[in-house]
Order: structure tokens, then sequence, then C-alpha cells
């Protein structure tokens, strides 16, 4: 150790730290092994904790109170989906900054009876009364964030039922109990939660019912405080006792109609009675060997699979994590898939979206040709494929006769739309805010329409068995997200909670499929960990680089090992969350 190295560490001693040199541990082979200041005893840089590992079931969702009630259900003799739904219910509640059934839902389920991925898709469509006119009658260009135009049906409540109906075994009210407990008797708000939910009140204030329900001492709760939603309780009694008629014919459905016209919303109780959930087949590609699934559009989803192809071609394994090259032909492979996504996402009842096409390999192929290997692209156009005639939450649990499920549910812009209606304890959501008013665009506002949706449940088998069930939160950056989470554990040799943990990479400035276009080569920005080197390095090859303190969504994920038969879970420090087992 050098002069310089001695002096830094008698002040660190003199400051009661420990030194930070460089130090010796013995190996598993009785060799000693150098470690860095940051890396864990284990050797894996980024994980903030180990990987949860159990036998019999796994939960892992964004808030400790949730994964809990998720276990018990599993104990219990519950599947993974009533373990999905009981912990969804309570999310609702003790996380009300993300989720809830004012929001829509998707999932992917493993059936090991059937040894088939099944896919729903419960989200809501656009109110039948409102037209695009009406849109341009208001000399409106985008439809508005808040209030109650961008209210669409909220599925949620429907998708529950619908996963119920296939694959629970559990009676509803006992998977509602938990979530109608904590609403009636109260719960204490976690730290992040506590401060998202301040920022969403702050902002929506001015709507009618929000401080009522969410700000009843005249302030929100700070962390710490016990919370108490009594109309959410009541409403959830309701559905326990109703089943999902009271919601969307019943009683309930009344009363949001009643509300959304008072407030000038056009959703009425005909649209609700409407709603239906779809069962669909899951979409999927090949990366490096393990089949990676997504839900086809109207969602996201094939955005990360067309990214996976663009990247299989080269050897990101060897440029190491963090290098020039990762980072580089990531956010390429990124601005490629969202000019498509840009263009051809949408409601497939309204518009073709050629999804064979876009997720070939030779159109990877083609796509790839444009990136170049040093210089930043400023502008990509989308692709030609032949044509044939989201703040969120996400969880996942797993049981012991193998079941697995991929869930992800959100209220869209944290909290939603502002829309609380009457005595029922919720917000409505405002995900028809992604529409397109732009004409001809294939997102284009219409009625009855289904909006392009940005959360996207994820999963990963191998050799025709489940080996992954995961997701990220975050709005349009979940595909990066999704791919992240992938090339860490199959091209970096990550860990499950390491993968999570690492830092992030995100890009803002492709075009939008709400009509917005892509205007030069938009910001990267890096999440605190990657080297400096490498940023100027990427400054040179022509990006522009930003730095983020780390708030790119959450992430939980649940790994199956068919060789040992057991669970490992984990759930990232970004949020509150928890992944347990047993």
């Amino acid at each position: 150790m050098n002069r310089k190295a001695w002096l830094a560490c008698i002040l660190v001693g003199m400051l009661g730290l420990a030194c930070l040199s460089p130090v010796l541990v013995e190996t598993t082979s009785g060799a000693p092994a150098r470690t860095t200041p940051g890396d864990r005893i284990t050797g894996r840089t980024f994980a903030t904790r180990s990987e949860v590992i159990a036998r019999h079931g796994m939960a892992c969702t964004s808030q400790p109170l949730a994964t809990q009630v998720a276990v018990e259900i599993l104990k219990r003799g519950g599947t993974a989906v009533d373990a999905a739904i009981a912990a969804n219910a309570v999310l609702g509640v003790v996380e009300p900054t993300g989720c809830g059934i004012g929001g829509d839902l998707f999932a992917l389920v493993w059936d090991p009876k059937t040894k088939r991925l099944h896919g729903l898709n419960a989200s809501g469509r656009s109110p039948k009364r409102l037209t695009l006119d009406e849109f341009r009658r208001r000399n409106l260009t985008r439809i508005p964030s808040y209030g109650p135009l961008p209210v669409t049906v909220p599925g949620c409540v429907d998708g529950w039922f619908e996963l119920h109906g296939r694959f629970g075994r559990l009676p509803m009210k006992d998977l509602l109990a938990p979530a109608i407990g904590y609403a009636r008797d109260g719960f204490p708000v976690s730290e992040l939660i506590a401060y998202y939910w301040e920022r969403n009140v702050a902002a929506l204030a001015p709507f009618p019912n929000v401080r009522d329900v969410y700000a009843p001492n005249g302030r929100t709760p700070r962390k710490g405080d016990v919370f108490r939603n009594p109309q959410l309780a009541a409403t959830l009694e309701k559905i326990a006792a109703g089943g999902r008629e009271v919601f969307y014919r019943g009683e309930i459905a009344r009363v949001i109609a009643d509300f959304m016209a008072r407030q000038g919303g056009l959703l009425d109780a005909e649209d609700l009675a409407a709603h239906r959930s779809d069962w669909v087949e899951p979409i999927a590609t090949n990366y490096r060997g393990y089949d990676v699934w997504e839900l086809p559009p109207n969602g996201q989803g094939l955005a990360a699979l067309q990214m996976l192809n663009l990247l299989e071609g080269y050897d990101l394994a060897k440029f190491g994590f963090g290098s020039r090259e990762h980072i580089h032909y990531f956010v390429e492979a990124k601005k490629l898939a969202y000019e498509d996504r840009a263009r051809f996402y949408a409601d497939p009842a309204f518009a073709q979206v050629p999804v064979a096409e876009l997720l070939s390999k030779s159109y990877a192929a083609e796509r790839r040709k444009l990136i170049h290997p040093v210089r930043a692209g400023a502008r990509y156009e989308a692709g030609e494929p032949a044509l044939k005639a989201g703040d969120t939450i996400y969880l996942t649990t797993a049981d012991r006769d193998g079941m697995m499920v991929s869930l992800i549910q959100s209220n869209y812009r944290g909290m939603g739309s502002g829309m609380v209606p009457d005595g029922l304890g919720f917000m409505l959501h405002d995900r028809g805010e992604m529409f397109s008013l732009e004409a001809g665009h294939a997102n284009v506002y219409a009625p009855g329409k289904r909006p392009f949706h940005t959360i996207i449940p994820a999963f990963v088998t191998k050799d025709g068995r489940p080996w992954m069930s995961f997701g990220v939160m975050g709005g349009g950056f979940q595909p990066l997200g999704h791919v992240q989470i992938l090339i860490n554990i199959i091209d970096f040799g990550m860990n499950l909670q390491e993968a999570g943990d690492a830092p992030r990479i995100d890009h803002q400035g492709s075009s939008e499929p709400t009509g917005e276009r892509a205007t030069g080569v938009g910001t990267v920005t890096l999440e605190t960990g990657f080297p400096y080197e490498v940023v100027r390095e990427l400054i040179r090859s022509g990006h522009r680089v930003g730095v983020s303190v780390g708030d790119y969504g959450g992430y939980q994920a649940i790994r199956w090992d068919a060789e040992q038969g057991v669970y490992y879970g984990a759930s990232e420090s970004r949020k509150d969350g928890q992944a347990a087992g047993y």
C-alpha cells in the first residue's frame, strides 16, 4: 500500500470507518481471492441482498404486507393465481400510488397440468359515446393526462374473476379478506409509498373526493402512519359478496357512471356492462436458447422481443456489463424497436399489427444493418414489415404444484386520473391518455377501443419447461427493463437478485404511440454505477448522456430450478418490496 493509501486509511480510521483498501478472502478452493469495496462477501457486486430460496411456494411483490398475504394463501392450499389475486388486492390498499381496482391488469400463467402458458388481457376499452370528433371540438391535440377524458373501463376486477374461474381454488371472499382487513383496520404506510403518495395527491387535489379519501386528516400519510380506507373496505366487501357483476352491472357500476356524468365524462353504465377480458396466445422469441414470452399488442411486450432479436447479433458477454459496446448496442436496438412500437402497436381489433413479421429473425437482421458500431443514430424510421390481409405494480407467485403467475396491474400516472367516485374509496385510471389523436394512426382514438398499453408481464421457458417469471415497472421503460434483466442473467452471468439491482440504462427521445415524433439522438440516462470512462466514450460516439440516482420502476422475479426442485425469488432495492417463500 502506498503512502497516500496509508494516509487515507489513517483518516478513515480516525472517523471510525473501515479502511477501504482491497482485502483478501479465502475461496472455496482455499486460494485467496481479491475483493473490492462494494462487493458483497459472496462476490455479487450489485446485489443488495441474497436471493430467497424455497421449495413449496414463492411470492414477490412491491410491498411486504402483500407478499406475506400471498405466502399465507399458498400455505392454506391456494394456487399461485389465488395468491396473486390476494396480493394484488392488498397492493390496491397499501400501494394506491401504483395500482387498484380502478385500473387494468395483464397476466401470464404457467399451468403445470397442461404444461402451457396462458395469457390474459384484462384491459378496458374507451367509452362508446366519446368520439374523435369530440376531442377535435375541444381543440385538443392530445388527450389530457387527468380528469374524465382519459378514463377507460377499468379491467382489474374482471381480470381477477377470469383468473380465479380458470385457476383458482380458494373462495374469492377468502382472497379479498386480507385487503378488506387492511383497508378497514389500517396499515402502516411504507417509506417510498409515502413519498409518492404525497406527490400524487398534490397534483390531483383539485379533483373531487381526492383529499377526502387519500388525505383525510388534512395531509397525506407519512412513513409509519397508520392509514385506513373504510370506503374501499366496503367496496371490496361488495365485490367479495356480489362478484364481478356488482362492479360492472350493479351498485358500483351505477355510482361510477353517475359520478363520471357529473364530471363531464362519457364513460357510462353501458360501457361497464359490456366489458370483458380476453384470453390471448402469448408471443415469444428465442434468445440464446431461452424462449422469452410476452403478451401481444395492445401492450408493448413485443418491443422487448424485438430488442432481443437485434441484440442477439452481438457478443455482449465478450464486451462485458457496463462497457461502451453494451450500452451503445442496447440503446440503438431500443431506438429501432420503439419506432416500430410507435407506428404499429395498437388494439388488433382496430388495426393490422404485423406481429409475426416484426418478430422474425430475418426482419431483425435487416434492421440490425442500420446500427453503426460506434456512432449513435440520430433518427431511425419505423421498418416496413410485410403486412398481411404506463406507474405500476408487478408481482409474481408460484405454488407447490408448479403453477407460476406473472401479473402486472396499474392505474397509470401513479394514482390515476383524479376521478374518485363517491363513496367507493378508489381512483379510476387514465390509460386513455395513451391514444393518438392523429387520423390514420394505428393507435388513433376510437369508441370501444383498447388504448396502447405500457404494462407488460414476462415469462421465460427453457426446453419447454418454466424457467422464470418476472416483470419490471416503469411505464414506457418496461421493455428496456425486461431486456436488461435477461441480458444481465443470460449474457453477464448475474443471479436473480443482482440482475435487478444492477444499474440500469434508459433512453428518452423515441417516437411515441401517441403521435409524438423523435427528434435527434435523444438522451441516454444511466443510473449511478457505470464507469465515467464509459460515459466519455458514449459522448464521443454522439450520445447525449445524463445520470440518475435510480428511479426506473421496480422488479420482481421467480426462477424455477428444476434440477434442485426449488424456487428462487428476488425483489429489488428501488422499491419497498419483498420476496418470500416457504
